[in-house]
C-alpha cells in the first residue's frame, strides 16, 4: 500500500497537520512508496531557503512524477472521460495503484477520476 499526495496534502503537512504527518510517517516506516505529481509540487512550492524547509525535507522522501509524452495523452483522455478539467488531479489518479491511499484536498474529483482510471485506491480527504 502506497500513498499518493496532492498539493493540498503537501500544504497541510507544511502547516503542521498532524493527521497528514501521521499518514506520511506510517507510510515511511512501512517503507511503502509515496508519490506525487510535479504539478502538485509546483502548486505547493512558494519560496527559496528556509521558508519551506519542512516541505523541502518531506519532498526528499517522495517520488515526484512529471507529465511526459508517455502519460500526457492518458491524462487528457481521463479528463475527457470524466468531464473534469484538472490535469494534475487526473495525473494523480493515474499514479495511484490498487490499495493505495490518495490523500487530497479534492476528494470528490479524485474519487471520480480514480474510478474511471480503474483503480481501487482509497481516496482520503485532508
Amino acid at each position: 500500500m502506497g500513498l499518493v499526495v496532492d498539493a493540498g496534502a503537501l500544504i497541510a503537512f507544511e502547516r503542521g497537520d498532524r493527521h497528514v504527518a501521521a499518514l506520511l510517517e506510517a507510510t515511511r516506516r512501512r517503507k511503502d512508496r509515496t508519490v506525487t505529481s510535479s504539478g502538485c509540487v509546483a502548486q505547493a512550492w512558494r519560496g527559496p531557503g528556509s521558508r519551506q524547509a519542512l516541505l523541502a525535507r518531506l519532498l526528499l522522501g517522495i517520488t515526484e512524477h512529471s507529465l511526459n509524452p508517455d502519460i500526457s495523452e492518458a491524462v487528457g483522455e481521463l479528463c475527457a472521460a470524466t468531464r473534469t478539467s484538472d490535469v494534475i488531479d487526473a495525473h494523480l489518479a493515474l499514479l495511484a495503484h490498487d490499495h493505495d491511499i490518495v490523500l487530497t484536498s479534492d476528494a470528490k474529483d479524485l474519487r471520480t477520476l480514480r474510478r474511471a482510471a480503474g483503480t481501487t485506491a482509497h481516496v482520503k480527504p485532508c
